[in-house]
């Protein structure tokens, strides 16, 4: 097994220190460390954080491989600093079976560029009316504990009581795409000034937040782990501070886009800035950052999910909803939580790593850059800018919000369990 000596790295944003990896597990920690015929990478005061968990990645295989496979998105992933990423569940067919999960987890140990682990499904086909196999999954050799129908809300009440009261039994989490079908037939973007000026079909923010404050109150009523996924408003950063203010069993998740972007790119009528939850107004962004720097959004998640060029090069109706981020999700927090001074590189690996491994149960994720535990590790280059280039994504698809846009910070290094899958901002 090989040793390698990550020389002067601000370990978590601190002082440069020295860490000494051997095989899959880091060996020491220190000043003026040494180790006879090691592979030496100076990391210059760069900054270096636990491998970063996505709690929420499309990675689109079975089924609309023409956007992405397992292979590419775990390719996009470790170019992004990732170790591990959760697969949401809608698939063709949808993860609703021990078999699909089943697939997919072996896809991602096959090709090796980071941990998969499939989230299956609440219902099966993803239609809302009965419960798919939650057990059955969970019992595979997938092992699967997240479950969610992202795409579409678990809008029936009795179901979503039942699939909560299901998971406990096991300690599982069900992961709530939080949109009320009926408030948002036909809508094209966030409901406010900028719809009413172009007349495009509003999304209404009380659609997620009334669906939040049923869930926080069925998981208290089941004593029973709920998620939200991709918070978007204000309003929802208040129902679930209320919520956990009860000691109600709730973590959410905020996306990189939704800490920068507002409906204002909405007036460009370009169908990249189309996503599920849309973007929303100023006063949300701002809300979503301080929530998130405060606690009460525990994590940073992708919500990945990418489409194929025809998909998007469209007129903004017609063009699908979401756009990838696993590239440039760790750049996109620095330019609104770090540089802000909302969060130092500390408080990024709390969310981006330790909190996301902790909710999906991450066996090895989500640790302490100390002796002993697993070699899970990403390099940041925090003190670098550049234009973000498609054309240079490991993703198979290229809908990025981002084009042409200058952001900090680079990810220069990637470690699973002491294998390099990046070096020197090259995939291995």
């Amino acid at each position: 097994m090989s040793k390698i000596l990550i020389r002067g790295a601000k370990v978590l944003g601190g002082e440069p220190q020295d860490v000494l990896i051997d095989g899959e597990t880091i060996a020491e920690v220190g000043a003026g460390l040494s180790a006879e015929g090691a592979e030496v990478v100076e990391a210059g005061g760069k900054v270096l954080l636990p491998g970063l968990v996505d709690l929420h990645t499309h990675l689109r295989e079975p089924g609309r491989e023409d956007s992405e496979t397992v292979l590419t998105g775990t390719r996009a992933a470790a170019s992004g600093g990732f170790t591990a990423v959760f697969a949401m569940a809608n698939t063709f067919p949808v993860a609703d079976t021990a078999g699909v999960v089943e697939q997919v987890w072996r896809l991602g140990r096959e090709h090796g560029y980071c941990d998969v682990q499939p989230i299956g499904a609440v219902t099966v086909g993803l239609e809302g009316r009965k419960l798919a196999e939650l057990g059955a999954m969970h019992e595979s050799a997938a092992g699967v504990t997240v479950f969610s129908d992202d795409g579409k809300c678990v809008d029936d009440a009795v179901i979503m009581r039942r699939a909560l009261e299901y998971v406990k039994a096991f300690g599982g989490v069900v992961a709530q795409h939080a949109q009320e079908p009926r408030l948002t037939e036909g809508a094209q973007m966030n409901e406010g000034v900028v719809s009413a000026e172009l007349g495009l079909g509003g999304w209404p923010a009380v659609a997620e937040e009334s669906i939040i404050a049923r869930d926080v109150l069925l998981a208290d009523h089941v004593g029973s782990r709920v998620h939200i996924c991709h918070l978007s408003t204000a309003g929802s950063v208040e129902m679930v501070r209320w919520a956990k203010s009860r000691g109600i069993q709730v973590t959410a998740e905020v996306t990189p886009h939704h800490l920068l972007l507002t409906d204002e790119l909405v007036r460009t009528y370009n169908p990249v800035y189309k996503v599920n939850p849309p973007l929303r107004t100023e006063h949300d962004v701002l809300a979503l950052r301080e929530a998130l720097a405060d606690g009460t959004i525990d994590i940073v998640a992708t919500d990945h999910a990418p489409h194929p060029h025809e998909d998007k090069d469209c007129e903004w109706a017609a063009a699908a909803m979401g756009m990838v981020g696993l590239e440039t999700a760790l750049s996109v927090v620095q330019e609104t939580m770090v540089d802000t001074g909302l969060l130092d590189w500390a408080g990024v690996a709390d969310r981006m790593s330790f909190k996301p491994a902790q909710i999906g149960q991450a066996t090895g994720h989500g640790r302490p850059v100390s002796a002993g535990e697993p070699a899970n590790l990403t390099l940041v280059d925090t003190a670098y800018r550049g234009q973000v280039d498609p054309a240079g994504f490991a993703s198979r698809s290229r809908n990025t919000p981002y084009a042409g846009r200058e952001l900090p910070g680079r990810v220069t290094h990637t470690w699973l369990r002491g294998k390099a899958t990046l070096v020197d901002g090259k995939l291995t």
